[in-house]
């Protein structure tokens, strides 16, 4: 009896752990999306064109234009962050990186130049960066190459440095 009593107890409970095992086996999380119900094919379809239905009935959202259009002057700001940036990079007289160095230095100053004469406050703002980049371009007299770049080596970076500090005096135009 007290055998027959203790099976009787033991059964639901062994049904019950059968039944748990197979659920807890059916719903297996191994991978990405294991753990995404069924849904029968039929009412999936329905499903995806309703989404499509909707999605074609509901306009695009707008989406808000850069702060700075890319066919827009650049900011002094940017144009002063490309300048300093030429303090990662350097070259010895003579080494094969002094092309691109030293044509990167001018090109920089060049951007600033327009960026400045550009900006809201007027050029007015600027006089003496856009002074110091004046007498740097007249020395150059159009001539970009390597070599007269060289020649004038000190004055770009005289006037790339000069800038820098009046810039360092003037944080509410590039920060």
């Amino acid at each position: 009896m007290l055998i027959r009593n203790g099976l009787r107890a033991a059964i639901p409970a062994m049904v019950l752990g059968a039944l748990l095992a197979g659920c807890s086996a059916a719903t297996t999380t191994d991978g990405p999306g294991d753990d995404v119900p069924y849904v029968a094919p039929e009412k999936a379809e329905a499903a995806a064109k309703a989404a499509v239905s909707s999605a074609e009935a509901t306009p695009a959202p707008t989406v808000e234009p850069p702060i700075q259009a890319a066919t827009g002057p650049v900011r002094v700001r940017d144009a002063f962050a490309g300048l300093q940036a030429t303090y990662q990079d350097g070259c010895k007289p003579g080494d094969g990186n002094c092309a691109y160095f030293l044509g990167r230095v001018a090109d920089e100053l060049d951007g600033l130049d327009k960026a400045m004469k550009a900006d809201s406050k007027g050029p007015g703002h600027f006089p003496e960066p856009i002074a110091w980049i004046g007498d740097l371009r007249s020395a150059l007299k159009g001539d970009t190459s390597t070599g007269n770049l060289e020649k004038h080596r000190t004055l770009l970076l005289g006037t790339r440095d000069k800038i820098n500090t009046w810039m360092q005096g003037h944080p509410e135009d590039y920060r």
